[in-house]
């Protein structure tokens, strides 16, 4: 009975202080992400499903400035002026306007991108990578809404910069998408209008407000 109480206690140790580690390197990243004026990131996507025969992968690049973002991914834009999400399709010569929330703690969009893990989620250390010289440390984070369509996310930090180095969502259905960093720019000068919508820009385009 002792030896399986100190067994207990061991493992239960071990996990508190996984979870104290993982908190205090998340804590760093966070830090050093809050303290740049503007962030501009290249990235690679991929988005796979093995049971669906589902397999995709593009490239694409998101700016960032507190909670306003302006995305370029999959041939569409998408800017967030902190209000009003604009989805431009140039394909269709289309335009969605609508309001966004971001209140749900396990959603992630691109202004929370470097911030979600800050709550809604358990997490801990997991494996450490070797990527071309790059010691790349994971942590596990498991949402807390048991309802959440996210199974686990696992992400990849850079432990020399404290940069985020990719993320690795695995859905409930098998859908797993991932998201590497490929640069990553911080205190950029950008133009005033960048999260600014001008509607005299498209002239041409059919402009859909959902709200």
């Amino acid at each position: 009975m002792i030896k399986k109480t100190l067994v207990l206690l061991f493992i239960f140790g071990s996990i508190t202080l996984q979870a104290q580690s993982a908190k205090s390197l998340l804590d760093e990243v966070s830090q050093k992400v809050k303290g740049y004026s503007n962030i501009a990131i290249g990235f690679k996507y991929s988005l796979n499903n093995p049971a669906e025969n589902v397999s995709q992968e593009t490239r694409g690049d998101v700016t960032l400035q507190g909670n306003k973002y302006f995305l370029n991914l999959m041939g569409t834009e998408q800017m967030f002026d902190g209000k009003k999400m604009h989805v431009i399709i140039p394909e269709d010569e289309e335009i969605n306007i609508s309001s966004q929330s971001d209140d749900d703690p396990t959603s992630i969009t691109p202004s929370k991108m470097l911030t979600f893990y800050e709550e809604g989620y358990t997490y801990k250390m997991d494996i450490v990578q070797n990527v071309q010289g790059r010691h790349i440390q994971f942590v596990k984070l498991t949402p807390i809404d048991s309802k959440s369509d996210l199974k686990e996310i696992l992400l990849g930090i850079d432990k020399q910069t404290k940069h985020i180095y990719k993320m690795i969502q695995k859905q409930n259905n098998g859908t797993n998408v991932t998201i590497t960093v490929t640069s990553f720019k911080t205190n950029q000068p950008l133009s005033k209008t960048l999260f600014v919508f001008d509607e005299s820009k498209y002239e041409n385009y059919y402009i859909n407000r959902l709200d």
